[in-house]
């Protein structure tokens, strides 16, 4: 089963994680921001019923962003961490990731395919 969602386009990963100091040292925090998009993906995903997949699997992300700025890679970190815990227990069940950036400045997204993968393809740049 593949699990399809138009998810808000995330915060800048600047603003997803600070830097937290206390009497024992220092460490690194989820941001407002990143917290309030997290609760936004689990809405929808929660509006989609959306069942937690279990084993490897695949994302294809098509990524709209609303300027003409930003890494994809940190899109696809930021929306991977949201989606940890909802649709899948880690993100280390990733085993595939295909991702395209687009612009669209009137309807910034995310669409995002989830699929659970039950063979590997074969590699062929194993001997």
């Amino acid at each position: 089963m593949i699990t399809r969602l138009v998810l808000p386009y995330p915060p800048s990963a600047n603003k997803l994680k600070r830097i937290v100091t206390t009497a024992r040292g220092a460490f690194m925090a989820k941001t407002g921001q990143a917290t309030e998009y997290s609760k936004s993906v689990g809405r929808i995903a929660t509006l989609e019923k959306v069942a937690m997949i279990e084993g490897p699997i695949a994302i294809r992300m098509n990524v709209y962003r609303p300027i003409r700025r930003g890494d994809l890679d940190n899109t696809i970190k930021a929306v991977q961490d949201s989606l940890t815990g909802i649709a899948f227990r880690d993100d280390d069940q990733i085993v595939r990731i295909v991702a395209n950036r687009y612009d669209d400045k009137l309807n910034p997204r995310v669409e995002i395919w989830i699929a659970p993968l039950t063979q590997e393809a074969p590699d062929a740049t194993r001997q």
